[in-house]
C-alpha cells in the first residue's frame, strides 16, 4: 500500500510517499511558503499558499507513483484559524499559531469564564495566546462583516481536507488546541464557545468521535494532484499529534523532545489529566487517547544566536561544547530570548549567569546554550511525574536532535536512555502511518512497532557521575528563575 501524509508546517509544506509493504519512502518533496509578519505579534499566512504548495509538491512526484496512492493523511500546524464562508470562500488571512496580537482577547475569554484556572479545571487548557478562539473573538470586533459571513472554523489541516474532499470536520486532537473542546468529554465547550464569539456554536464544525476516513478525494481535487479517483482521505491531525506517531510516542511513559526553533515534550497517555501547574498543554491525540505537551518558546533560536556571535559552523559549535565538559564552568544561561510560555515569562529576556574571570569562555557558554534550553524542559519531565506519568525513555527529533553532544546531556540530565528516528520527517511520516492505520485498522502501537525504526548510532545512556552534576545545576537553574519572575513577569 502507498500512503501519503501531507505535512503543512509554518515554513513550508512536505509530502511523503510511503510503501507500507517494503517498508520505504517512495517519494519526500518540500515547498515553502512565505509568512505575513506585522508589528503588534502578527503572523498570517494565505490558504492558497498551503494548497498552491501541496499542488506543487504532488507535481514533483513521478506519476506512476502518484496513479498508486491508497490513501492520504494530513498533518497541520496546529492553532491557526481558517474562516471559511458558508460558499467555501477564505474570507481573510489566516493566523497561525505564532500569532501573539490576539492576546488580548485571551484574557477577556478567561475573566468571562472565572480565570485561567478555572477554564482549565473545566476543560483542560487555558486560553492561551496563539490558541484558535482568542483568533476567533478577535475577528468578531474588529470584523463583525466578515464574522456575520463566516461559516465554518477550521483549522489549517482542517482545510486542506476541505480542499481534498469538500469535507467540514474536526478530529479530536487538532480541535482540543482551539481553547474551544472539552478534553474529557470530547466535545465543544458551550460556555468557552458562548464566551468567546455570539453564534459560535453554529460555525464550528462536528468534532469526529473516532479516528477514520472522513471522504474520498474529489475529481478536481484528485486532477489538480495527478491522484486516480477517490484515493481516501483519513481524519489526520495536528503536527504534533502526526509527530507522536512518527516518532513511536504512543505508548504510556514513551516521551518525545522535540529540539527545533522552539521545543516540545510531549508523551500519550491513556488517560485525560489537567495539569495544576499549567506547565503542559492538555491535548487529545489523533489515535484516540490523550497527548500532554509542553511548548518552549526558545530552543535552537538559542544556540543559532551563539553560534553566530561567535561566527562557528554547528560542528564547531558542538565541539566548543564537548570541550567544556558538564556543567559548563558554572555557567548558567536563561535562554527566554523570545519571552517563554513555560516558565510563565512573557517578558523574558536571555540571561547569562555565574560569570567571573575564568569561566567566560567560549566554550563554556556554548555548552551553558545547550544546557540552559534544556533545563526548561526538566519542568515538563516533571509535570508529567507530578500528573502520574513515569518516563521509561525518551525519543529526540528535530535539528538539535543531530548533535551528539546535546544527545549526551539530554540523556545525562533526565536520566533516560535516548533514542533518535530513523526517520525524519516525523510529521509527515506520522501522517502516511496515520493514513495506513485508519485504512487498514488494528492498533496504532502495532503499526508504529513494525514501522518506526531508530538509528542505533545516535543512542545515548545517561551516565550517573553527569547527572549529579546536572542535578545540581538544574536547582542552581531555577533559582535563577524564581529570582527574575518578577521581571519576567
Amino acid at each position: 500500500m502507498l500512503a501519503a501524509g501531507i505535512d503543512a508546517g509554518t515554513q513550508s509544506v512536505k509530502v511523503l510517499v510511503y510503501d507500507s509493504d517494503e517498508k520505504s519512502v517512495k517519494a519526500l518533496v518540500s515547498e515553502p511558503i512565505a509568512i505575513i509578519e506585522r508589528d503588534g505579534g502578527v503572523r498570517e499566512q494565505e490558504a492558497a499558499w498551503w494548497i498552491d504548495a501541496v499542488v506543487r509538491c504532488f507535481s514533483r512526484i513521478d506519476e506512476g507513483i502518484r496513479r498508486r496512492i491508497s490513501v492520504i493523511s494530513v498533518s497541520g500546524q496546529q492553532h491557526g484559524f481558517v474562516p471559511l464562508s458558508a460558499a467555501g470562500e477564505v474570507l481573510c488571512s489566516a493566523k497561525l499559531w505564532c500569532d501573539t496580537s490576539t492576546s488580548l482577547e485571551c484574557r477577556e475569554i478567561e475573566e468571562a469564564l472565572g480565570g485561567r484556572k478555572a477554564l482549565s479545571s473545566r476543560i483542560g487548557n487555558p486560553i492561551l495566546p496563539g490558541y484558535t478562539a482568542s483568533k476567533i473573538r478577535a475577528l468578531h470586533k474588529t470584523r463583525p462583516d466578515l464574522y456575520d459571513r463566516l461559516g465554518t472554523v477550521l483549522l489549517p489541516h482542517d482545510y486542506i481536507d476541505f480542499f481534498l474532499t469538500g469535507e467540514r470536520v474536526m478530529e479530536r486532537g487538532d480541535a482540543s488546541g482551539t481553547g474551544l473542546m472539552d478534553i474529557f468529554s470530547g466535545s465543544w465547550d458551550e460556555e468557552a464557545v458562548e464566551a468567546t464569539a455570539p453564534g459560535l456554536m453554529e460555525k464550528l464544525p462536528p468534532i469526529l468521535e473516532s479516528p477514520g476516513i472522513i471522504g474520498k478525494t474529489t475529481a478536481s481535487a484528485a486532477e489538480a494532484l495527478g491522484l486516480p479517483d477517490g484515493v481516501k482521505v483519513a481524519s489526520g491531525g495536528g503536527d504534533n499529534m502526526m509527530s507522536a506517531i512518527g516518532t513511536g510516542a504512543v505508548e504510556d511513559g514513551v516521551i518525545a523532545m522535540s529540539l527545533g526553533t522552539s521545543g516540545t515534550l510531549f508523551s500519550t497517555s491513556s488517560r485525560p489529566f489537567c495539569d495544576s501547574g499549567l506547565r503542559l498543554a492538555s491535548f487529545c491525540s489523533s489515535t484516540g487517547a490523550w497527548l500532554p505537551l509542553l511548548c518552549t518558546m526558545n530552543c535552537t533560536v538559542a544556540s543559532e544566536t551563539m553560534r553566530d556571535l561567535f561566527d562557528r559552523d554547528v560542528k564547531a559549535f558542538d565541539g566548543m561544547a564537548q570541550k567544556a565538559g558538564a556543567g559548563a564552568g558554572g555557567l548558567l544561561l536563561l535562554p527566554f530570548l523570545n519571552g517563554e510560555r513555560i516558565p510563565d515569562f512573557p517578558n523574558g529576556e536571555g540571561v547569562l549567569f555565574g560569570m567571573h574571570p575564568s569561566n567566560v569562555t567560549q566554550e563554556n557558554i556554548a555548552r551553558a546554550t545547550l544546557e540552559g534550553v534544556t533545563y526548561g524542559f526538566m519542568l515538563g519531565l516533571e509535570a508529567f511525574r507530578d500528573n502520574g506519568v513515569d518516563p521509561k525513555s525518551l525519543i529526540l527529533t528535530g535539528g538539535g536532535a543531530k548533535s551528539r553532544v546535546w544527545r549526551s546531556l539530554v540523556a545525562d540530565m533526565t536520566g533516560l536512555s535516548v533514542k533518535v528516528p530513523s526517520m525524519k520527517e516525523s510529521a509527515a511520516f506520522g501522517a502516511a502511518l496515520h493514513g495506513i492505520w485508519c485504512l487498514s485498522g488494528g492498533d496504532i502501537e502495532d503499526i508504529v512497532s513494525e514501522h518506526v525504526g531508530y538509528d542505533p548510532e545516535l543512542s545515548a545512556q545517561p551516565d550517573e557521575g553527569e547527572m549529579e552534576i546536572y542535578r545540581e545545576g538544574y536547582g542552581r537553574w531555577l533559582r535563577c528563575c524564581e529570582a527574575l519572575s518578577p521581571i519576567f513577569r
